[in-house]
């Protein structure tokens, strides 16, 4: 089978399955706004709504996103009751304009250190001004989802991280304009709690699976572009500590918490605890690929371990049954294999 027809059965099912463990009848009528719709998470979100959509469920759903979409994206977005619109959030003119939203996710931004941390500016920017604006454009009894990240908890050592704490880093560590603008996207959440809005954050570690871009500088699709050449070569030792999520787990996890979670502040993260230097040897054996451990100190910043506490969700919403790790990479090399098949 050839890579375009792989990629989009992978996404339908994936979205499928959302689907059929929510109960998502509150999206029914309701005007949603995603952020960062063709990224990882948001091209999930936009799946879901899709099959919503084509169920009946009613919703209008504006998808904003940065760069001109993929044929997969602008195939999942051709609806009449889906409209994408290209723009900067991190411009305030720009957000005015967007129309008011009865339920908005707000997923734009660098989910990769390489690129977060070479545009430092615009990262604070997306995360805190675009926060800030984006609020303005939410109906009275609407509900607001701010994807924020486990790197607010950098810093800490002794894992795992409940959401009651925080990391312990300076404003000029190396990921600051990171850590620090989901640190304000928080921050301006909370703030609008206080005045009656339901808007919630979620601390998202480590989410991965189908649906990203070509020549993504996340450390499990490096490994993967690397295995199709027949050699993982890693950057250093790979002894850090990673805990990886699905990302069908994650977008459960998110329509949960936007649509009835009763806190603030959610952790969402995986089970199923791996050193860097593991996965790549796990991927190379799916992939039949050799590994090489390098002797650099990594990319500057990087937490020795991401670890954490998933008792809050599970106490609202129960245990998740979570995609295995090597199921899922699994996936994701399937989708790897198709993407760069059509040439990228």
């Amino acid at each position: 089978m050839s890579g375009k027809p792989v990629l989009a059965r992978i996404i339908t099912e994936d979205a499928g399955r959302i689907c059929e463990r929510l109960n998502l009848g509150a999206v029914a009528d309701k005007r949603v706004l995603i952020t960062g719709s063709s990224g990882l998470i948001g091209i999930y979100f936009l799946a879901s709504l899709r099959q919503l959509i084509d169920r009946g469920a009613g919703c209008k759903v504006t998808l904003v996103v940065f760069s001109a979409p993929d044929a997969l994206f602008s195939e999942l977005a051709a609806h009449a009751d889906i409209n994408v619109v290209r723009g900067d959030i991190a411009d305030p003119l720009f957000c005015r304009a967007l129309p008011m939203s009865d339920l908005i996710i707000h997923s734009a931004g660098y989910g990769q250190p390489g690129r977060f941390m070479s545009d430092p500016v615009k990262t604070i920017a997306l995360n805190a001004m675009g926060t800030m604006e984006l609020m303005n454009r939410l109906s009275p009894d609407g509900k607001f989802l701010f994807t924020s990240s486990a790197e607010v908890y950098t810093g800490l050592v002794d894992g795992p991280f409940h959401e009651s704490r925080i990391g312990t880093t300076n404003t000029d560590h190396p990921r600051a304009c990171y850590i620090e603008g989901k640190r304000v996207g928080e921050a301006i959440c909370h703030a609008y709690r206080q005045r009656g809005v339901a808007a919630k954050s979620a601390r998202i570690a480590l989410t991965y699976g189908p649906g990203t871009k070509p020549h993504d500088r996340r450390v499990l699709n490096m490994f993967i572009e690397k295995g199709l050449s027949g050699t993982i070569a890693m950057v250093d030792g790979g002894e850090a500590l990673r805990t990886f999520i699905y990302v069908t787990d994650t977008i459960e996890a998110l329509w949960n918490i936007l649509l009835t979670g009763r806190d603030g502040v959610y952790n969402i993260g995986g089970q199923e605890e791996v050193s860097i230097l593991a996965l790549a040897e796990t991927t190379g054996r799916l992939m039949n690929a050799t590994v090489t451990r390098g002797a650099t100190d990594g990319v500057a910043g990087a937490p020795a371990v991401v670890r954490l506490d998933m008792s809050r969700y599970e106490t609202e919403f129960g245990k998740q049954q979570l995609v295995p790790l090597q199921a899922g990479l699994a996936r994701t090399i399937e989708w790897q294999r198709a993407l760069y098949a059509l040439g990228n």
